[in-house]
């Protein structure tokens, strides 16, 4: 191994944990490759940048503080469409691109709000996806309702970087204490405020004292906290980083445990800044001294420009077995045909012991371009393996063409070994260029994964089946401009036997449907085809377009915009053989934003026995797409695969349920190698459902006490309640999530059980009558697959510690639960005998699992269960917690509201 390259490879597979290549690194205290992206559907203005740049500079100076000195922004990269006029200032980016943005600046979906938030579904400590305002969040003035833009990005970088979670919960704003007095959900408890109603009907407000809720105990629905506006808690910017006195995160010295909030969920109730101080930026570095305010970030404007692409094909002798010169261009003219984007300037090399350039860089303007790149297809395979030439064939091919190898990309496809390939990293990091890679087999070199990792491209692996073509249609548009990106709908191999005939079916639905593809391959004998399209138009094989370099494929291209339904399809067969049926297609307009998918893996690399978790995000633009069946399946070097059910339950590996996130656990490790990830998504019957709320937002305050007197922001524009979540016709998309690669595994597949039942995360406590009702969802015996052996619940009259150590809690008798199967609804209800129970009585409880392998999960989460009698008179009591001032507060703010209508 080359010099450096260990270190190198380290930084890498460090950076790439948390799913998309963020080039955001630390050096000596100061953020660098740190990038902001303008999407492309956001119209050009003077202020927008100015405005970005405030932002951050007031950011800087606040993460200083609030990191005790330790990090602030160095340098920012700004990314404007290519729509945009072009400007002096305008650089050309190098590896920066809209999917690698840390923070996008885009249009919501809906009319509703400008709250700004952070995409992030990962456990604690695990990076986010990006960060998300709007345009109008930068442009006008939402001091009042968030604080600062300044700081509101430092609370939402500490979510993106450090993966702690919101201190605030909008579904529970206030629980009961262990003190028994009713608090706000919030961290400190050192914040002080008051807690009220606010109601309107026509002119006439009333801001009036909270009411219990007779069945719960707990506040009514509408009860709000109201900040005051002058605190002296410093802490903490996960719960309002608008207040003046806020400059730090909760500490373990005055976090709050008993919060029923997702960062005591997520992290045990750990403290944010104890996850802050254990991520990798703390552990290396140290704070400043002698230093009172870091220096001013520095900006860097870049415009996205067309997309320049050179495939760089293998064609050594090793490409000649198992059909894989014929599969590589079945994939690579799907890929010219179907998946680049128009306007894309696009090459072509192939290589073998040297490499020839076979297109210089020609426009896709339509498909004769496309297949002038596809007559040069490789119709022999010889030769050694010598990928260096290769990818230095790409960068002359790339600037013969009179463009820059900065910010190009690069497609590199091979099944061989190299020992030199080393020999030119230096090179390829000093192009600019990005470089997917494709293992094509077991035997590709396996320095492949550090040329797409040093380069932020994306790495895939394949076997047999769609596989190939799955990797090429996952090297789609990086502009952020949804229109253009080609989407999958099907992608299925069968091996059939003579004679017999195959069915299946592919929705087209209304977001999707222009430049639409059906694409069959075959490995002897061109079958007999028929499609139908909703209306029942038939076509047939001789419709189809046969290749013109006998590589066994055929394509149909339909005519304008599909027609929105359910197409039909069945080939039959006069020889056994594999047939693959592939469909893509694109956004039918511009303006509407199509029905996707996007998968990836918790981390890029595993060591045995780890953890890993499978991720697919289902979405229409940025709202979540819920009760879609998702499935995962994986294959390894071997060819064996998982098939595994994604879940959006809020339990197991799932962070929060019902936010279009889908997950689940992998486990079942086949040896060490590569790994490919590919996820089939569908709605059937109108099942699947689009939310229209955005859960993990920014706290919009709602007013503050100042000088005694409450004044009450604008409300915040909400979503009716009665269109909360509107039908998504039936669907379908597949995506690949690259691949990953394993180490340390047993080599024959078999294992030892070395995974206990995951944590319970959604246990919830409620008295009925005299007797305790639970629910959970039950997790598996090996994490959240199949059955655990039995469960071990525990009580207490007391809160959880700070370590949530509830190992001394008193028994309860599980004797009669017998565990369900993994991701089943569990109920379960006992009488607490051995404590006394009466009005306002509250206990504590959590729940563990155990394995036939005797291992034992965590702790599950606390819930509380609080017995509340209500009053004989039937009249909701007032809160026992109100004091004498705040009733003045209340008349006061009665007349200021007259005053006002």
């Amino acid at each position: 191994m080359v010099p450096g390259l260990k270190v190198l490879l380290f930084l890498t597979l460090h950076l790439l944990q948390a799913g998309k290549g963020s080039m955001v690194h630390l050096n000596n205290n100061g953020y660098e490759g740190v990038i902001i992206a303008i999407n492309p559907s956001v119209p050009e203005n003077d202020r927008l940048i100015p405005s970005i740049k405030e932002m951050v500079t007031q950011a800087s100076t606040y993460l200083f503080e609030a990191s005790r000195g330790r990090v602030y922004f160095r340098n920012i990269s700004i990314l404007v469409p290519m729509t945009w006029k072009s400007k002096s200032e305008y650089l050309v980016p190098r590896r920066e691109s809209y999917h690698k943005a840390d923070v996008i600046i885009a249009k919501p979906h809906l009319k509703y709000g400008d709250d700004p938030y952070t995409l992030q579904y990962g456990q604690c400590g695990d990076r986010g996806q990006y960060i998300h305002f709007t345009p109008n969040f930068l442009l006008t003035d939402n001091f009042r309702t968030y604080g600062p833009r300044g700081r509101v990005f430092v609370h939402e970088w500490a979510h993106l970087r450090w993966g702690v979670f919101n201190e605030y919960n909008m579904d529970r704003p206030f629980y009961m204490s262990g003190k028994k007095t009713m608090e706000a959900t919030r961290c400190s408890t050192d914040i002080v405020g008051t807690k009220v109603v606010h109601e309107c009907q026509g002119n006439s407000c009333v801001t009036r004292t909270c009411r219990r809720d007779q069945r719960t105990g707990l506040y009514e629905p509408k009860c709000i906290f109201i900040p005051e506006k002058f605190q002296t808690a410093r802490a903490s910017i996960m719960f309002m980083q608008n207040l003046s006195s806020v400059v730090e995160f909760c500490t373990e010295k005055n976090h709050n445990t008993e919060a029923p909030n997702l960062q005591n969920k997520m992290c045990n109730h750990r403290s944010t800044w104890d996850v802050i101080k254990k991520s990798a930026d703390f552990q290396n570095t140290s704070p400043m001294t002698g230093t009172e305010a870091p220096p001013p970030p520095t900006f860097s404007l870049l415009k996205t420009r067309q997309r320049v692409v050179c495939l760089v094909l293998d064609k050594s002798g090793s490409m000649s077995s198992e059909d894989r010169l014929i599969r590589m261009n079945q994939a690579a003219e799907l890929y010219l045909t179907q998946i680049v984007e128009k306007k894309s300037l696009v090459g072509l090399v192939t290589f073998d012991s040297t490499a020839q350039i076979q297109n210089y860089l020609i426009k896709i303007s339509n498909s004769s371009d496309c297949q002038k790149i596809a007559a040069n297809l490789p119709q022999q395979a010889s030769g050694g393996t010598s990928i260096c030439s290769g990818l230095e064939a790409g960068f002359r091919a790339i600037t013969s063409s009179g463009q820059s190898t900065s910010g190009s990309e690069i497609v590199l496809l091979t099944d061989g070994e190299d020992s030199a390939i080393s020999s030119c990293f230096e090179a390829v990091k000093r192009s600019g260029a990005v470089i997917h890679t494709i293992a094509l087999g077991p035997s590709a070199a396996r320095e492949l994964e550090t040329l797409s990792d040093m380069t932020g491209g994306r790495r895939f692996y394949a076997g047999n089946g769609t596989s190939l073509i799955d990797a090429f249609s996952g090297i789609s548009s990086t502009s952020g401009s949804i229109s253009q990106q080609a989407l999958q709908l099907e992608s299925k191999a069968f091996n059939v036997r003579a004679g017999t005939w195959i069915n299946g079916t592919v929705p087209v639905d209304s977001t999707i449907g222009n430049d639409t593809f059906f694409v069959i391959t075959w490995t002897e004998q061109k079958p007999e085809i028929i499609l139908r399209d909703p209306k029942r138009k038939k076509y047939t094989a001789s419709d189809f377009q046969d290749d013109k370099l006998s590589i066994r494929s055929a394509r149909l291209e339909i005519p304008g915009t599909a027609e929105t339904g359910t197409w039909t399809y069945s080939l039959k067969s006069t020889k056994s053989q594999l047939l693959t049926v592939t469909v893509t297609t694109r956004a039918r307009s511009p303006t509407t934003q199509p029905l996707m998918a996007i998968a990836h893996m918790s981390q890029s690399t595993a060591q045995y026995p780890s953890r890993m978790i499978v991720y697919a995000r289902v979405s229409q633009g940025f709202l979540p797409v819920l009760g879609a069946n998702v499935t995962a399946v994986i294959e390894a070097e071997g060819g064996h695969q998982v098939t595994l059910e994604l879940w959006d339950n809020g339990a197991g590996a799932d962070t929060v349920k019902d936010d279009g996130i889908y997950t689940r656990y992998f486990t079942d490790y086949l040896g060490n190698g590569r790994y490919s990830l590919k996820v089939h998504v569908q709605a059937r019957k109108n099942k699947a459902r689009l939310s229209l709320r955005q859960k993990n937002k920014s706290l919009y305050i709602p007013g503050y006490v100042e000088n005694g007197k409450i004044i009450l922001n604008p409300p915040r524009p909400e979503v009716p309640e009665e269109a909360t979540e509107a039908t998504v016709e039936d669907f379908s998309r597949v995506t690949s999530g690259g691949s990953f690669t394993v180490s340390g595994a047993p080599p024959d597949g078999y294992h030892a059980h070395v995974f206990p039942p995951s944590k319970v995360t959604d246990l919830e406590a409620e008295f009925t009558g005299d007797h305790i009702q639970l629910t959970w969802t039950a997790p598996g015996e090996v994490l959240d697959k199949g059955r655990a052996h039995r469960y071990v619940i525990r009580m207490s009259q007391h809160p959880p510690d700070r370590q949530g150590n509830f190992n001394d809690a008193t028994l309860v008798n599980t004797s009669r639960l017998i565990p369900k199967e993994a991701g089943s609804k569990e109920t379960f209800k006992f009488k607490p005998e051995t404590f006394k129970i009466g009005n306002g009585t509250q206990l504590y409880i959590a729940i563990q699992a155990n394995n036939d392998a005797g291992l034992t999960s965590e702790v599950s989460n606390v819930a509380q269960a609080v017995k509340f009698i209500p009053p004989e008179s039937g009249i909701s009591a007032l809160s026992p917690d109100i004091s004498a001032m705040c009733l003045t507060i209340w008349g006061l703010t009665v007349i200021f509201n007259s005053i006002l209508n």
